[in-house]
Order: C-alpha cells, then structure tokens, then sequence
C-alpha cells in the first residue's frame, strides 16, 4: 500500500524537526550533526512504502556531500566550498523558519477571529485544554520508539493478512468513537508484533490524512494523542 500524503511539508521542516529536538541553534550548528539522523528518517519513510518526494532526496545528496567533505582533509589552495554551502544551508533554514512562523503567527489570528463566530451545538465533549498539532515527524519518532519495544521479530516480512490496513482503521475510528481520545503509545502497545505496529501506524496517517482523526500534543516534542478534530480546540 504506497501512500502519498499531504502532511508533508518538505525537506526543511525535517531539518528544523531535528534542530530542534537536539535542543541545536540553527546559526550555530555544523549541519553534519542532524545528517545520519535525517537520512534514518528517510529510511523509515521508504520502508513504510511512503512516497517520498525528490527534495527530500535532493537535501540528502547535499547533506551527505557537506558531511563527507568536512571529513576530508583540505588543501591550501582548494576553495571553502563545503562551508559555503553550509552557509547557505544555514541560511535558508533560518528564512524557512521566519516565514513558517509568520505562517503559524497568521493562522493563530484566523482561529482567533472564528471565535466570534458560534460554532454549531454539539453532544460531543469538547477538550479545552492548550495543545499543538502533531507533526508527521513526530509521529515517526513515536513510531520509532515503538519498534524499539517488541522483541526483534522479521520486519521485513509481507505483512500479514490478520493486520489489514482497513481492519486498523476500523478499530481506531471505533476506539476514539468509544474513548474520544487515545494516547499514540496506548494504540502501539496494545500490538503484539512489529508488523502490527507497522500497520497501526500506517491506518493513523491514513486517517489523519483524511482527516478523520488529528494526532496533537500539549507541547513540542511531548506525548501524542489522537482524537477526533471535532473534539480538540486549539
């Protein structure tokens, strides 16, 4: 099942994920840091049967390239050309990230203004609490961890007819029908087998990408739940 998402936004968000989770300044990191981690992210992807889209192969080439080259050693008379375009690198995540923060700065006002506007009545609890959207980077890292706790098994394998990705979609649509909200790491523990993991993740991109469900944490980096968009305020 190859999957093509929309909630991926794009090679620069991977690297700003990483950043930032290395707790790392964007102004003053050396790049090589986040490369072996970012290429992980990129198997995990492939492995998954993810369509991954050619920028991100594109920053992978450079990312390798800046890393390999700041190994070696140099010579006098060559150009700086590894740091360059470093710099550069450096550079454009820093534009990224201004703009991605005018864009969160605009959305946060255009949610604001829905406020003046009633929300039709509903019998469903509503969660107030303060809380983020979870990113589909996020989510991979939760996945992640997850493998990392069931007992080594052959993940490589067809998966399975008994773990369908319809049948999983089915049984979380019903569990945060019956629960309203559901910890992502209640969902992974309750599989018992890598491949059962691996489908679990597939139906929640699945379903988020249809947006039946949202996958949201109260802060960066923190536990994720998923819930149904109508249940979550921000």
């Amino acid at each position: 099942m190859k999957l093509k998402l929309d909630i991926f936004e794009g090679p620069l968000d991977l690297l700003l994920y990483l950043i930032k989770k290395n707790h790392l300044e964007i102004s003053d990191i050396s790049i090589t840091q986040v490369v072996d981690q970012y290429l992980q992210f990129l198997e995990f992807m492939k492995l998954l049967d993810l369509t991954v889209a050619s920028e991100y192969l594109l920053m992978a080439a450079t990312l390798i390239s800046i890393k390999s080259k700041s190994v070696l050693p140099k010579k006098e008379e060559e150009p700086e050309e590894e740091e360059e375009n470093a710099d550069l690198l450096v550079k454009r995540l820093l534009e990224y990230e201004k703009f991605k923060e005018a864009a969160g700065f605009l959305r946060n006002k255009e949610n604001q203004r829905n406020k003046y506007f009633p929300r039709p009545t509903s019998s469903l609890k509503e969660y107030n609490e303060p809380y983020i959207e979870a990113s589909i980077f996020d989510l991979i890292s939760a996945f992640k961890s997850a493998l990392k706790e069931v007992p080594k098994d052959v993940f490589f394998e067809v998966i399975k007819e008994e773990f369908t990705v319809e049948d999983k979609i089915h049984d979380i649509l019903h569990i945060v029908l019956e629960k309203n909200k559901v910890s992502l790491e209640k969902l992974f523990s309750q599989s018992k087998s890598k491949i059962e993991i691996v489908v679990t993740f597939l139906a929640i991109l699945e379903l988020i990408k249809l947006k039946e469900i949202v996958a949201v944490q109260e802060q960066l980096f923190s536990p994720i739940s998923i819930a149904r968009p109508q249940l979550v305020s921000s």
